[in-house]
Parts: C-alpha cells; sequence; structure tokens
C-alpha cells in the first residue's frame, strides 16, 4: 500500500526495535513483533528503512510501505489511530507476534515488487477484462483498483509464505486470522478483496521453497487466471 509522509523520524539499523525512548508502547509492540522481518530484509541486502510518523494518523492503515528514492520504507502510523490497538485486540495473545510478523512480511512483499519495477505489472499476455462502458476517468479508477488489489493479493502470499516458513505450527491459524480479516467489512472487487489467493494457499506447503517471494508468485499467478 502506497503511503506518503511528512515530518517523519527513521531508526536506524543499528538501534535495534528497543533503541527509541520515545516510541509509544504500541508503536514498540508492533516494530518488535516485526522485526524478525526487518532484520531478514536487512540480512537479504533489500533496502528498506523503518519510519515512525509522529504526528496523528487516524484513518491510516498502522502499517504500510512506501517507496521513496530507489528505496522502501516501512511506515508506522500510530498515533491518534485507534486501528493500531484494534488490529491488536482481534489478534489472539499467542499468536500475536506471528501474526505481526506475517503484516510486516506483506509489506516486504510490496517491497519487492516495487525494487524489480513489476508494481502494478502482470505477465506478459495477461489483460484484465473490464465493465463495458466505463468512462475514461471511471476506467482509470478501475484500473488502478484492480491493480492494488492484485498487489495485495501477491503481498498476503508472501506474508503466508513467512508463515509457513517461520511458523509452521501456528499457519493453520493465522491463515485463518487473515482470511477472517479479509473478510471483515468486505467490499467486494476492493484493493483488500483478496480471499481469493488466501484460498489458494490453505495449504502451508503450497508456499514451500527457498524464498519468501518465488512459491507466493507462482500462486499469485493461478490467482490471476482464476480472478479474471
Amino acid at each position: 500500500m502506497w503511503k506518503a509522509w511528512f515530518g517523519f523520524v527513521v531508526l536506524a539499523w543499528a538501534s535495534g526495535p528497543g533503541f527509541a525512548a520515545d516510541l509509544s508502547a504500541t508503536e514498540l509492540r508492533w516494530l518488535r513483533g516485526g522485526w524478525p522481518v526487518i532484520a531478514y530484509a536487512k540480512a537479504a541486502g533489500i533496502l528498506l528503512d523503518v519510519v515512525v510518523q509522529p504526528q496523528p494518523t487516524p484513518g491510516e492503515a498502522p502499517l504500510a510501505l512506501a517507496f521513496v528514492d530507489g528505496r522502501c520504507k516501512l511506515v508506522l502510523s500510530m498515533r491518534g489511530n485507534p486501528e493500531a490497538e484494534a488490529t491488536l485486540a482481534r489478534i489472539e495473545p499467542d499468536l500475536l507476534g506471528a501474526t505481526l510478523e506475517l503484516m510486516a512480511a506483506h509489506e516486504l512483499g510490496h517491497c519487492r515488487r516495487y525494487l524489480d519495477g513489476a508494481w502494478y505489472g502482470v505477465p506478459a499476455g495477461f489483460v484484465h477484462s473490464l465493465p463495458a462502458g466505463l468512462g475514461a476517468e471511471v476506467r482509470q479508477a478501475y484500473e488502478e483498483m484492480t491493480a492494488a488489489r492484485r498487489e495485495e493479493g501477491y503481498g498476503d502470499l508472501v506474508g503466508l509464505a513467512w508463515t509457513a516458513a517461520r511458523h509452521p505450527r501456528e499457519y493453520a491459524r493465522i491463515h485463518a486470522w487473515l482470511a477472517a480479516e479479509r473478510a471483515r467489512d468486505l467490499v467486494p472487487g476492493s484493493p483488500h478483496d483478496t480471499l481469493g489467493w488466501v484460498r489458494l494457499a490453505t495449504d502451508g506447503d503450497a508456499l514451500a521453497g527457498a524464498s519468501i517471494f518465488v512459491a507466493p508468485g507462482r500462486l499469485w499467478l493461478v490467482g490471476l487466471a482464476d480472478d479474471d
């Protein structure tokens, strides 16, 4: 998910998740929960920075991704944002760490697509059918919405691939949590209508592989064909 922001604080890699004393308890919980994914990105040489928005951000996604000057920015928007705590409350306590990792890995999937120059891209020869009779502006908005939905589907699969690799015993429960989140207040065709891809990954073995990006890419293509 694309985000733009101003007045941000960049946390240095060397700081570790407990360094910044001025962070709130909620920010620290999210940051500590997602830190294994951040550390993985660093070890893999992925250009990822962590950003905390210091101003109130009601209505924003608590965790999102931006891409600025060739680098990915993992953005925490949690101050004055009740959704940050509400999201934590919807997670079973014993699954909290693994679920926060899933969400961070989802954003890392977006980062990989940005860095690969593939954002909003589709395989050669793929044409997504559009409703007939759309005006130019509506057509553009519809195309952008469906492209965003495809990227969210890929991000969900990367998050699940991370879970399958790092938390296989909890995979079924975390998959069920993600499916429930995507079904909650669902607007069909909206960017977060990714249940088609999530259901393809009911079995974590479908996402097995040396990389958390390769198997999701294959399953994402299956979902593209089914979705069209």
